[in-house]
């Protein structure tokens, strides 16, 4: 299956089942309160993470080895991490190299 028609079904049924939850939990009224920054940013997390993200990540899938992708794909702690210090400033403490250093270590066991 082609990755795109993957995405397309995936957030379908997705968007499907959030707009019910919300309305279901009573928050409908905020929803459609939100100002256009907000969608804006929300939207715009959306497109690279829920569209970009996910349509590379299926298609790597679809032409290497899931034991090999799959790991790579779950080092996004790694990026966090380094984008909170880089960008956010956040100290770096002796967890976060710990931490750090196993999601890299982890990744390079199973290339």
């Amino acid at each position: 299956m082609d990755p795109l028609i993957g995405v397309t079904i995936r957030s379908a049924i997705v968007t499907v089942g959030l707009f019910l939850l919300t309305f279901l939990l009573g928050k409908g009224k905020a929803l459609m309160e939100l100002d256009g920054k907000t969608i804006f940013l929300f939207g715009a997390s959306g497109m690279m993470a829920g569209l970009l993200g996910m349509w590379t990540y299926y298609g790597a899938l679809k032409i290497e080895a899931t034991s090999k992708i799959v790991p790579i794909a779950a080092c996004y702690p790694l990026v966090t991490a380094l984008l909170s210090v880089l960008v956010l400033k956040e100290g770096i403490t002796l967890y976060r190299v710990i931490g750090t250093a196993l999601i890299v270590s982890g990744v390079w066991l199973v290339k």
